[in-house]
């Protein structure tokens, strides 16, 4: 899944002569365009996915990670995320009585008979989960060999690079980099061929 934006269709017939006479005689700067209207939109994105996913958003920029940046002979800015179905840990849990209350999508919503610790209310202790939210799937053969209790980390149905290519965030991905694109070509094309 992926943003994008085809700038270059309907402008080039605008300014085709000019854009090619830039990147003959000053071949650095339409680069350095992209890659700045590129690090705008995804300054953008990431303030919209965080409040679309609900997830922090140092999460957000992990999973966003480095894009990779125009250079001479490659005028494209690509940002590609990772993330699969999101635990509960990371959209702030908080147990209850019923279950563990978690944010995903940026709305409480109650998980029923999921937990973080163990022993019974209001003296809730131990249970090394490291944060994770589980639930029961009942007795068997464990994993390691011995019979006892089955659990599962639970998912929140939030996947990022999903959410980045729909809502608000391509919203402003798409308000954001078309526009200030263009107006930026047109400021270097008048500054350096009036």
């Amino acid at each position: 899944m992926k943003l994008e934006v085809k700038w270059a269709d309907d402008n080039l017939k605008k300014f085709g002569k000019d854009i090619e006479r830039l990147q003959r005689e000053f071949p650095k700067v339409l680069p350095r365009i992209v890659n700045q209207v590129g690090n705008r939109s995804k300054t953008q994105v990431i303030r919209n996915l965080t409040k679309q996913t609900g997830l922090p958003r140092k999460t957000i920029v992990k999973a966003i990670g480095d894009p990779s940046h125009a250079g001479v002979g490659k005028l494209s800015y690509e940002m590609v995320t990772r993330g699969g179905n999101i635990r509960l840990k990371y959209l702030n849990p908080r147990e209850t009585r019923p279950g563990v209350v978690a944010k995903p999508f940026g709305q409480a919503k109650l998980y029923p008979r999921t937990f973080m610790l163990g022993g019974m209310f209001p003296d809730r202790h131990g249970g090394n989960f490291d944060g994770h939210v589980m639930r029961r799937l009942g007795y068997g053969d464990r994993t390691d060999g011995s019979i006892g209790e089955k659990l599962t980390q639970v998912r929140s149905g939030v996947f990022i690079p999903r959410e980045m290519t729909r809502g608000a965030t391509k919203a402003a991905f798409e308000n954001t980099a078309a526009p200030l694109l263009q107006e930026r070509v047109e400021a270097v094309l008048r500054k350096l061929f009036p």
